[in-house]
């Protein structure tokens, strides 16, 4: 392991010991600062952040953009640090700790037997969102994790999310999606962040009127089990509170070929991800690359 892998799995294991034992709002003002302090040096995911957010409000005054990437930092922070202190939470705080929206479609899709994939993007705590169902729900559910360097740190997550129920899949093509498929076909429910491809088998869709690439999975399972797929959206507000939505079941078209189908579906997942995203920016976390505009080095920023 080189020395920049083992100090990143250091600060990640000092995260986790430390911040879980700091009084909240102790927690919250450092999770403050410290995207403040990002946010000023104006790094790459800061600059990045700023691009992205540029094409979601295309409208916005460079003043504008520099407010919601603050923002974004800030609520990127308070991710962070929540999830540090998630597995020191009682089961009540976690409970308490999201309210989401017409949650009858996920209940509703669970009592059927039928399986259920729920597809969120990189919005808010999607970490917390899981919590709340294997703990309000006592739903157990089934996810995928990109393999990250070090691994130590995969380990590190991986190990973190199994604390909070869930079972957590290497993000490893034909082997993983096998496993979902049988979790759903048993009347399972599988969760993934779906707003951006790791892999060269995505499907195009129009995104904030650019074409952006996501990955096919989701609609691919819905066709192949069965199971209901349904887009749920975070957002913070200014209570210690997340909110959600679980949006209507995404349909498989009554025509056309897999890879067709897919395509439609993906692309209704992408609008349902849009309307949450256009309703509360600053709370997508989105320091990557993702229109294909500027995963082309000939064009766009590096």
């Amino acid at each position: 392991m080189s020395t920049a892998d083992r100090l990143t799995d250091a600060l990640y294991g000092l995260g986790w010991s430390t911040v879980k034992k700091l009084p909240e709002p102790v927690a919250v003002r450092l999770g403050q600062s410290i995207a403040d302090l990002a946010w000023k040096r104006r790094g790459k995911g800061v600059q990045r952040l700023e691009a992205n957010y540029a094409r979601v409000v295309p409208d916005a005054t460079p003043e504008r953009l520099a407010e919601l990437s603050r923002a974004g930092m800030r609520s990127y922070l308070r991710y962070w640090m929540e999830s540090f202190r998630l597995p020191a939470w009682s089961a009540e705080r976690v409970k308490t700790g999201f309210d989401p929206k017409d949650v009858h479609h996920l209940t509703d899709g669970l009592a059927s037997d039928q399986g259920v994939i729920l597809a969120l993007p990189h919005l808010a705590n999607w970490d917390l969102a899981g919590a709340w169902v294997t703990t309000k729900l006592e739903t157990p559910f089934t996810t995928v994790a990109e393999r990250l360097k070090p691994e130590t740190l995969y380990d590190r997550f991986v190990a973190y999310r199994e604390g909070l129920g869930m079972e957590v899949l290497p993000h490893s093509g034909a082997a993983a999606f096998g496993t979902l498929a049988r979790r759903l076909r048993d009347g399972g429910l599988v969760c993934l962040v779906a707003d951006r491809d790791l892999s060269a088998s995505g499907v195009e869709v129009d995104f904030f009127g650019e074409r952006a690439r996501m990955p096919a999975g989701p609609a691919l399972l819905a066709q192949q089990t069965g199971a209901l797929l349904l887009p749920v959206t975070l957002w913070y507000d200014d209570s210690p509170v997340m909110r959600g939505r679980v949006h209507p079941p995404i349909e498989v078209p009554e025509s056309g070929t897999r890879a067709e189908k897919a395509s439609v579906m993906t692309q209704a997942l992408a609008d349902a991800f849009a309307t949450g995203i256009a309703d509360h920016p600053e709370d997508w976390h989105m320091l990557q690359r993702l229109w294909l505009a500027d995963l082309d080095p000939a064009k766009g920023p590096s």
